[in-house]
């Protein structure tokens, strides 16, 4: 699935937001940035274990597009079997504040969550 990028900011003030929610869109990378942010350097079947519910593909392709986008580190070494770790970049580190601000977010309101739950069910 191709997904469509700001490629330049125009004078609409949620330009930015957009732009910057576009680099973490995806049901999958917050949560992956969250481990790294809260290990440091990790394995792909480490974040898969830590990650339940995610699959192989689907993991691999959101942590493609954290490194596309400069969000992530990925190292590749050369040994059998393969070993491939990711870290957080420079970039993705001025994240973390984001992340934690929106975990207290969540914590904060963890009703509202529990009511969705409870109504579609």
């Amino acid at each position: 699935m191709v997904k469509r990028r700001h490629t330049s900011l125009d004078s609409n003030p949620g330009c930015a937001v957009e732009a910057a929610i576009s680099l973490i869109d995806g049901k999958w990378k917050c949560v992956a940035l969250w481990y790294l942010q809260e290990r440091g350097t990790v394995r792909f079947n480490e974040l898969m274990r830590l990650m339940s519910g995610v699959t192989q593909r689907t993991l691999t392709n959101q942590l493609r597009e954290l490194e596309a986008d400069g969000l992530i580190n990925r190292v590749v070494y050369a040994q059998v079997p393969p070993k491939v770790e990711y870290s957080l970049s420079d970039r993705g580190r001025t994240f973390i504040p984001i992340l934690l601000s929106l975990s207290a977010w969540g914590e904060a309101n963890m009703d509202l969550f529990q009511q969705s739950e409870t109504a579609a069910s």
